[in-house]
């Protein structure tokens, strides 16, 4: 998923009128788009301004592969375009996101390459490590869902919390094991976390914030280890319909977007905070598959 905080809004005026224009052209060609100027595969984004992007058409031609790029400001449309064939791609989102899409729409949308993972960090203005902060401390934390249940997670990696059977990408406050645990967690709203640094020890702060509280990705006095299990469900992947995941254009594109230059302008649209992930297909499908057994087990 894309470093943004994810919300619901209105999709925008250009993605809709592209969506709606290539409806009949996905009818027409019967299955995934030629890559041609004709019949452009089209790929779902939120992030269509990001200048990577035009660096990544421009190498996708270079390939011979035509495609569109296709503008959403509601995250929970690109999959549904996908899953209606009015897309043959998406790169929008991470694995937790698309479990979430998948079980409660009943699809199989499949991932079929990595892109980037962005740690999660801790931050404070009282103490300089994670070992200055007290037993019996306080630590705010995001209180949606996803950022949640994440944010539980660096905290046991820093050795703040313990949580009920190790915890899992579903964790909430009612898992930490509070006579095992160093400090007290406080869920707010993401937006807050920053400020709630003035009357806590520490803060998880999404990406989002951490510039508007005046503090860099330096500033962190602890971030999520990028290659750790508990990072697995967080990382961002291309998605395809199952039918389409061995297509063989969907692995070429995957390859242009690990090309250095795509690679360095993903890194450099996240601030720096963006560590490149290269996982294959199948072990992104099993990590799926492990995110969408615990959410089936929650309901």
């Amino acid at each position: 998923m894309s470093r943004k905080t994810f919300s619901l809004t209105a999709l925008t005026a250009a993605g809709a009128l592209a969506l709606a224009g290539c409806g009949a052209d996905a009818d027409a060609a019967g299955g995934f788009s030629a890559g041609t100027a004709e019949d452009p595969v089209r790929i779902g984004v939120v992030s269509a301004g990001e200048d990577y992007w035009e660096t990544f058409t421009q190498a996708a031609a270079e390939e011979g592969i035509t495609v569109e790029i296709v503008n959403f400001s509601d995250y929970q449309l690109p999959n549904q375009g996908l899953s209606d064939g009015d897309l043959d791609l998406n790169q929008f989102q991470h694995l937790q996101f698309l479990a979430g899409y998948n079980v409660a729409s009943g699809q199989d949308l499949t991932p079929v390459g990595a892109t980037a993972v962005y740690p999660l960090a801790l931050y404070s203005l009282e103490h300089g490590s994670v070992e200055e902060i007290p037993d019996g401390g306080e630590v705010a934390i995001p209180n949606d869902e996803t950022n949640q249940a994440r944010a539980l997670l660096v905290l046991q990696e820093a050795g703040l919390i313990t949580l009920r059977d190790g915890g899992n990408s579903f964790s909430t406050p009612a898992d930490v094991v509070a006579e095992e645990s160093k400090v007290t967690v406080t869920p707010v709203d993401a937006a807050q976390t920053a400020l709630a640094l003035q009357d806590v020890d520490a803060s998880i702060i999404n990406n989002d914030f951490v510039s508007e509280a005046g503090l860099t990705a330096d500033d962190a006095i602890f971030s999520d280890d990028p290659d750790s299990a508990a990072s697995e469900p967080y990382i961002n992947v291309w998605v395809a319909r199952a039918e389409d995941a061995d297509h063989e254009t969907v692995a070429k594109l995957v390859d242009v977007f690990h090309t250095p230059e795509v690679e360095q302008g993903v890194l450099d649209a996240s601030g720096g905070t963006g560590v490149i992930k290269d996982n294959d297909a199948a072990e992104l499908q099993a990590i799926l598959e492990e995110i969408e057994t615990n959410l089936q087990a929650q309901g």
